[in-house]
Formats: C-alpha cells, sequence, structure tokens
C-alpha cells in the first residue's frame, strides 16, 4: 500500500515534507491527508480495524527478528553474525549502487552519506542523549523526546501524524515537541531555505481534478499503509534495515514491489488512453 501511494502522491513521506518547503501545495493537501489517516490508523478508526484484524496475524520469533539473532540460533558466535550481516548487506548494497556509473555524481554520494550519518546521529540523539535510567515521575527507564517512547531515528509517516496533533492540540502543555515532529519540520524548513537560496522555490498546484484525487488516493494508502507496516521508505528501508531486522528487510521489499507494480498499471493506463 505505501509503495502504491507514494507512486500516486509524487512522492514518499520524506519527498513530501521536501517539495512542501519548495513551495509545492499538492505535497501540502498530501501531508495533511496523509497525516490524518496515519492518526486515525494509530489511534482513530482505522487502528480499530488494523489491530482487529491485519495486527492478529502475527509470526512471533522467540530470539528475535534481527538478522545476527537469526544466525546465532544456527551456532555462530554472536559478534561473527553480526558482522556478517553487516557487511553483507552494506556490501551488497554498496556493490549494486557503485556498479551504476549514473550513481557516481557527487549529489548522490554526498546525500547518501548524509542521510545514512543522520540515520546514526538520530538513534546517537534518542538512544544515548535522551535516555533516562530511571524517570523521576515513573521510576522507570525512558527516552525523553520521542513519541514511542524507545530509541527512534528518521521515519516520515507517524511524525506527520504527530505533527498535526501538537499544532491542533497546542495549548495543551503536556504536549511536547518531539523528536519526529522536530526532524519533519526541520526537513520543511531545510528545503525551503535551499530553494530559496537557490532560487529554486516556485509555487505549484493540481492540475486538474484527476490529478488532485491521484494525490488523495496516495496520500491514504501512505498513511495507512505506513503505520501498519510501522515505516516507510526512510523509516523503514534506510533507518530499520540499519537495525538488521528482518521485518525491516520484508517491508522494504514489499514497498518496492508495491512501487513497481503502480507503476506498470500507471504506464498500462498511459498506453490504453493513447
Amino acid at each position: 500500500m505505501f509503495g502504491g501511494g507514494m507512486v500516486l502522491a509524487s512522492g514518499c513521506g520524506a519527498r513530501t515534507l521536501t517539495r512542501i518547503g519548495a513551495g509545492n501545495l499538492k505535497s501540502l493537501v498530501v501531508f495533511l491527508v496523509l497525516g490524518v489517516t496515519a492518526y486515525m490508523s494509530m489511534r482513530g478508526i482505522l487502528g480499530v480495524f488494523r489491530v482487529n484484524t491485519i495486527d492478529t496475524l502475527v509470526l512471533q520469533m522467540p530470539g528475535g527478528q534481527d538478522l545476527p539473532a537469526l544466525l546465532g540460533a544456527t551456532g555462530i558466535a554472536p559478534n561473527a553474525a553480526l558482522a556478517l550481516c553487516a557487511l553483507g548487506i552494506g556490501g551488497a548494497l554498496l556493490a549494486f549502487c557503485f556498479s551504476r556509473r549514473d550513481f557516481l555524481t557527487p549529489d548522490n554520494l554526498l546525500g547518501g552519506f548524509a542521510i545514512g550519518a543522520i540515520v546514526v546521529a538520530g538513534w546517537y540523539v534518542s538512544g544515548h542523549l535522551g535516555y533516562l535510567a530511571e524517570d523521576p515521575d515513573t521510576l522507570q527507564e525512558a527516552f525523553l523526546g520521542t513519541n514511542s517512547g524507545r530509541m527512534e531515528s528518521l521515519t516520515f509517516v507517524a511524525p506527520q501524524a504527530y505533527t498535526l496533533e501538537l499544532l491542533l492540540l497546542w495549548s495543551d502543555t503536556s504536549r511536547k515537541l518531539s523528536f519526529g515532529v522536530a526532524m519533519a519540520l526541520g526537513v520543511v524548513a531545510g528545503s525551503a531555505a535551499w530553494a530559496l537560496l537557490t532560487r529554486q522555490f516556485r509555487w505549484e498546484g493540481f492540475r486538474d481534478v484527476a490529478d488532485l484525487v491521484r494525490h488523495l488516493l496516495g496520500a491514504v494508502l501512505m498513511g495507512f499503509g505506513g503505520v501498519t507496516a510501522m515505516g516507510c521508505t526512510i523509516g523503514q528501508g534506510v533507518t530499520g534495515v540499519s537495525t538488521l531486522a528482518l521485518g525491516s528487510l520484508i517491508t522494504l521489499l514489499a514497498i518496492i514491489g508495491g512501487a513497481w507494480a503502480m507503476l506498470k498499471y500507471e504506464y498500462w493506463k498511459l498506453m490504453r488512453d493513447d
């Protein structure tokens, strides 16, 4: 659902925020609908449906779902399993990227390094700087500044919902600016600053009603799909994969598959109309 939705909405959650900063009003609509749908999928009517149907289908792994733990169950030493998975997956991804000449540009290399570094920094900030061994209010360990109460790094579905919640309930002093909300707002601000600096900022709206419907549907699919999958292209495809979680790899493949299927459908529809 998320993969197909991001094709219809002209980009994923992160791209939506980036395009808002550059003046794209279509992405502003996508942000609003995605945020509302995501919130409904977490705590509203769609959340009730999700919990009572999809979430009942669970495969619980006793040793954890990270790949090193799964390999460790076969008798491989934990450190060796960790190194094997990290080097194997990281090496395969690097080999795939560097095998393409069109990838080897300064923008791609710098962008890839920056995103990876920010993911690592996110884990450090939320899991180390924001960690309390004993919260004075609850007397339990806590991770300050995260909506989930656990370590967090880059993800762009639930934070859009929490951004709307914060803006709607601003007078409620119990609501705090969280790591995810700050990151979402930071992407918009950074994109706007860059667009203005490079004189690329321009207003852009919907072409027609069909274009509006397409983006609305894409936003709904991303909102529900992203919450159900517990992440997006960044949240699961980069941040989740950095934890070597099997679920993140499955989610990434599903997002790619959904995007591929939607692109095929769009091409088929275009050819049919011609």
